[in-house]
């Protein structure tokens, strides 16, 4: 039963797509730090074995002794595991590859599924004030996945503009429908994002009717480009706001981040 004293929690969107290259790291960064820069408190989990997000934040895996892991199998404090980022109003839980063996040492835990979910909502949190937290997914429908699903209020699928790109969200869909039936019923798609989009390559575009034809308004319509910038930034560990603010990735996110806030200002 809900607390009735303690303050409304934060938004929480699980970023996911179980296929890899998709730019779902990028996204998870990138439109973290929009929604920072519009004024949130956002913290973002990073649950991927890769620990891109958390590298492309900068945070240096020698910064990294608490990690997600500690979080979910070592019960570690949450206070303990979240890092400031140099974005201001961005805080991580970073991931190192210790993630990876996650999915076999959670499998016996009775709560395997809750864990996230429990961690996210523990009374330590009220003290960030968060107003997002964004999960970046590990690149598979794993135990890992599911924690994220069942943790988070909607889920946001990362689209990359190529063939086949549609089929490949069956999976996806069935795995968020049954996590809606066994555990969080007010699951929700919070959209589906259109990546490296090249408005001059007649794929792009028909990837991209194709989707609003068969998804309609759950298609952002905010589309994230094809853009060096985007590539380039993780490299200096910084998100492309900060690295190229002008650049069209830049102003990608932003708009994204913008959508997203009057969404949700809208369903108020």
């Amino acid at each position: 039963m809900s607390d009735p004293t303690r303050p409304p929690g934060p938004r929480i969107i699980a970023i996911a797509n179980q296929k890899g290259g998709v730019g779902k790291t990028t996204t998870a960064i990138n439109l973290s730090a929009a929604l920072a820069e519009a004024g949130m408190n956002v913290l973002l989990v990073d649950l991927d074995p890769q620990g891109n997000a958390s590298t492309g934040l900068g945070i240096d895996p020698a910064q990294r002794s608490k990690t997600t892991y500690d979080l979910l199998v070592e019960d570690a404090p949450l206070q303990e595991v979240i890092r400031k980022t140099r974005v201001d109003g961005l805080w991580i839980c970073p991931a190192t590859t210790d993630m990876s063996s996650a999915d076999i040492e959670l499998f016996s835990n009775a709560k395997r599924s809750f864990l996230l979910h429990d961690a996210l909502r523990q009374p330590a949190m009220d003290a960030y004030h968060f107003d997002y937290v964004l999960i970046d997914c590990p690149p598979s429908l794993s135990l890992l996945t599911v924690n994220a699903m069942v943790a988070a209020h909607s889920v946001l699928v990362p689209l990359q503009a190529e063939f086949y790109a549609l089929e490949g969200l069956s999976q996806l869909m069935l795995t968020v429908r049954e996590v809606r039936h066994s555990a969080n019923k007010d699951l929700r798609i919070e959209g589906v994002l259109l990546t490296m989009y090249d408005s001059r390559n007649n794929l792009s575009l028909q990837v991209e009717q194709d989707a609003r034809d068969n998804l309609g308004p759950v298609v952002f319509q905010t589309r994230i480009p094809r853009n060096v910038r985007l590539s380039e930034a993780p490299s200096f560990a910084v998100p492309v706001l900060e690295y190229d603010p002008l650049s069209k990735g830049s102003l990608a996110y932003r708009a994204l981040a913008q959508e997203l806030l009057a969404r949700h200002n809208s369903n108020r």
